[in-house]
């Protein structure tokens, strides 16, 4: 009886495997949020606060994943649970595991890299579907907006450090008044005891 209440208690947790299984779209959905997610956290270790430019920044990294996730992701069912990869130097890099309706992703950094990896890589040919979806003309103007943004984002962090240096040379510059002053203060005390002195 124990070995039957078994047997059906794997069948039905078997069957509810199979019912659960996330889709393609819903690792899609994942793995961009836990770019998105590393994309902020990256962008606030660096120092860039919440403006237009980190903004863009971080949209044209999101979008670029994107891409990739729509043209190189692939799947593999195993009924149970499913994985996702891409095509990296001949061999396939997984990316995450679907199980009980939950999509569980790797490192988010790793995750970043490389789908960037596949998108620029030549190991697969794009198929005509995949062609249609994206064309060559939008990758390049991808990557040209992204560069752009980079740009954009070190000529910030320039003037981010510019403005450090400036306010760093005001400071000594008013030390270096308030050296003075004081010394003047010294000198005229100095001065006034001396003909105190003088006067007793």
């Amino acid at each position: 009886m124990k070995k039957l209440l078994a047997l059906v208690a794997v069948l039905l947790v078997a069957v509810l495997m199979t019912q659960t299984v996330p889709d393609r779209q819903a690792h899609k959905e994942a793995m961009l949020k836990a770019i998105t997610a590393f994309v902020d956290e990256e962008a606030s270790e660096k120092g860039f606060g919440d403006n237009v430019l980190t903004d863009i920044g971080k949209g044209v990294i999101v979008k670029t994943a994107e891409v990739a996730l729509n043209t190189k992701l692939r799947v593999n069912n195993y009924y149970l649970f499913n994985t996702t990869y891409v095509r990296l130097k001949g061999k396939d890099q997984l990316l995450s595991v679907g199980v009980f309706g939950h999509v569980f992703t790797f490192d988010k950094e790793m995750l970043r890299e490389k789908l960037q990896e596949a998108l620029e890589g030549q190991e697969e040919a794009l198929t005509e579907k995949e062609e249609a979806k994206l064309s060559a003309k939008e990758l390049r103007r991808l990557k040209k907006e992204q560069r752009k943004q980079e740009k954009a984002l070190e000529k910030e962090r320039k003037r981010q450090e510019a403005a450090l240096a400036k306010e760093k040379k005001r400071q000594e510059k008013e030390a270096r008044r308030d050296a003075k002053r004081r010394e003047k203060e010294r000198q005229r005390l100095e001065r006034a005891a001396e003909k105190a002195r003088q006067n007793t």
